[in-house]
């Protein structure tokens, strides 16, 4: 894949996101993972059993999307360089999902902003995976802040890095990845064996995109909120909380956030009526706000730029 490839499918998927009735290869991922859940606990259900078809499927799946998109793609350069062209950015185009989550962000904020608290508590529940019926406005701000951080990693940062990487084939792998991972990559008892292994994948491949993402955060915050204070309080909340998230991964953006917007993350969640306790990131920071909503999908806006300009830039260097 080229920088202009890259270019254009950024471009694209700024202007129209992710349209419901374009074919996306990470629907068809979602639908093969729900069919091997269901199938191979019909065959077993013994934890070892489980453990080693989990072990199958996490490197099964990203192997065979791999070849899949690299063969698909060789057939179109052989048919002409335009239609592999055509193909490279389409493709490519399906591994970003920074428009997506723009409409998903704003959607909350809007009904935060209008004070429909019931509302709020919708939009933000179509990108969280935790209870959201008894929010208050401040726990939707902080819930959707979060996955503004988290989601800034594995939806434009990560898929970047593997486009960059690997070109196309790899960026799809990598979604294949995270797709396991956040279906099967639980670590409650239905998923605990079947998810070991995507779970454990999924943080090794976003080890780097992670960590990349927390400092474009925090660079991009000290300009586009026009404060420098903010990069070294980014930094020591970054240092200081970024690895006490249960994830090795999530805990860094969200951390940088944190500490670049002053708040303070993290705290109780409540997944079908469970309690889960998060370590507080930013501890000390004040309490999320509505305007704290808008600042992050700002931050979010900032970073996709500045990682489509590296990107494009060290392709072209390269």
């Amino acid at each position: 894949m080229t920088g202009g490839e890259l270019l254009v499918a950024a471009s694209l998927d700024a202007a129209a996101g992710d349209p419901r009735w374009f074919p996306h290869p990470v629907r068809g991922m979602g639908t093969v993972i729900g069919w091997c859940d269901e199938h191979i606990r019909k065959v077993s259900g013994h934890p070892h059993a489980l453990r080693a078809a989990g072990i199958a499927l996490a490197l099964g799946l990203p192997l065979f999307v791999f070849a899949l998109s690299r063969e698909a793609l060789a057939v179109a350069n052989s048919i002409g360089w335009w239609l592999g062209s055509l193909f490279s950015i389409g493709l490519a185009w399906t591994t970003l999902a920074g428009r997506d989550l723009w409409d998903h962000v704003q959607a909350v904020s809007e009904q935060l902003d209008r004070g429909n608290l019931p509302g709020a508590r919708r939009a933000v529940g179509m990108i969280v995976g935790r209870d959201t019926d008894r929010l208050s406005q401040e726990e939707i701000a902080r819930a959707t802040i979060e996955t503004v951080a988290e989601s800034t990693s594995d939806g434009i940062i990560a898929p970047l890095f593997y486009l960059a990487l690997g070109g196309v084939p790899l960026a799809l792998a990598y979604k294949a990845v995270n797709t396991l991972d956040s279906m099967i990559g639980h670590r409650d008892e239905r998923y605990v064996d079947l998810g070991w292994a995507s779970a454990r994948l999924d943080d090794f491949a976003n080890w780097i995109p992670a960590r990349l993402s927390a400092a474009f955060i925090i660079v991009t915050a000290a300009v586009v909120l026009g404060e420098r204070a903010r990069v070294r309080m980014g930094w020591h909340v970054l240092w200081r909380d970024g690895s006490r998230h249960p994830s090795p991964n999530s805990g860094r953006p969200e951390a940088a956030m944190a500490g670049s917007l002053g708040i303070q993350l993290g705290g109780v969640n409540f997944y079908d009526g469970v309690p889960n306790d998060r370590p507080l990131l930013g501890k000390g920071g004040r309490q999320p706000i509505p305007s704290d909503v808008k600042a992050a999908s700002r931050i979010m806006v900032g970073v996709s730029l500045l990682g489509v300009l590296v990107t494009v830039g060290t392709m072209w260097l390269v």
